[in-house]
């Protein structure tokens, strides 16, 4: 799975590690990722073309399915573990998806366990995924694709989400300790000399520059966590980033009335700095997080 994107792959793995997790609804998968049920639905949605709930009940029918064909217990064990009360809501839904009863389907060696599906996202026996190319890579006009801008968005968002999650569990007094007096990122930003402040600069430099790029006034800090700040500034960052290159308009520039006095700016060199001085942030944050003691996420 490592030619996913970051976010929609912990978004995948979400999905797959809740299949032996009886009461996995919608809410508690959003639960999980931080987000609101909601938003949980669109960014799947987006990324998927299916919700959350959705693409769980169908990799555990395709689970189910695969169960039967390989003789791994009754059909009431399968429903069971597929996450169904009794046995005939097993096999209602098992026959709409498939056509024919559970144990009709386990006797026939020659129907597929795949079920239709708008992303290829199926089930991989024993346990896990199967990924297509239409989800591992963006694909335009001219056919598959790497999309270079996107892969540093990508990877600079799911470094900001890992940082933001290790500063959430440090107390807030460690996060106002000056360990680094006299750091500066960025000229015009001034002295970072705290954890807390370099992960507020993580999310607040993309939510300046997403209203610069868009002609948007920006008002302040709008409300929700750092993580949920950051999931909004993301995805429009990235969208912004694939209007440019749609419209090849690295080169071509624009007016950021927000600057006092106004400036003027190329598309591309905007993206640019983004990027590279947001790289150096969390490198100096990922050092202080360290110092703090605040772990590492596991991957």
């Amino acid at each position: 799975m490592g030619a996913v994107p970051d976010r929609l792959r912990d978004l995948l793995d979400l999905v797959a590690g809740s299949l032996d997790e009886p009461g996995a609804d919608g809410a508690a998968l959003a639960r999980r990722a931080n987000f609101s049920r909601d938003h949980l639905d669109r960014l799947l949605g987006a990324a998927t073309g299916e919700t959350a709930v959705a693409l769980r009940r169908r990799l555990l029918l395709e689970r189910a399915a695969w169960q039967l064909r390989a003789g791994g217990g009754s059909v009431s064990a399968v429903a069971v573990a597929a996450g169904y009360g009794s046995l005939a809501a097993f096999s209602r839904a098992f026959g709409r998806a498939y056509g024919v009863a559970p144990s009709v389907f386990a006797a026939d060696g020659d129907r597929s366990i795949g079920l239709p599906a708008p992303n290829g996202v199926r089930f991989h026996p024993p346990a896990g995924l199967l990924l297509p190319d239409a989800v591992t890579v963006e694909r335009g006009a001219a056919g598959a694709r790497c999309d270079v801008s996107q892969r540093f968005i990508g990877h600079h968002l799911a470094g900001c989400r890992a940082l933001l999650r290790r500063a959430a569990a440090l107390p807030e007094e460690d996060l106002r300790r000056p360990l680094r007096p006299g750091l500066v990122i960025v000229g015009f930003e001034g002295e970072e000399a705290c954890a807390g402040l370099m992960a507020e600069r993580l999310v607040h430099t993309l939510e300046v520059w997403v209203a610069a790029l868009d002609g948007e006034p920006y008002d302040g800090p709008p409300p929700g966590t750092g993580l949920e700040r950051l999931e909004r500034a993301g995805a429009a960052f990235a969208r912004i980033a694939r209007t440019i290159r749609d419209r090849d308009a690295w080169e071509a520039g624009f007016i950021d009335a927000l600057c006092e006095p106004p400036e003027s700016f190329r598309y591309g060199d905007v993206i640019a700095h983004v990027i590279e001085r947001g790289a150096a942030r969390r490198a100096a944050l990922a050092e202080v997080l360290n110092e703090l003691g605040a772990a590492a996420r596991q991957s």
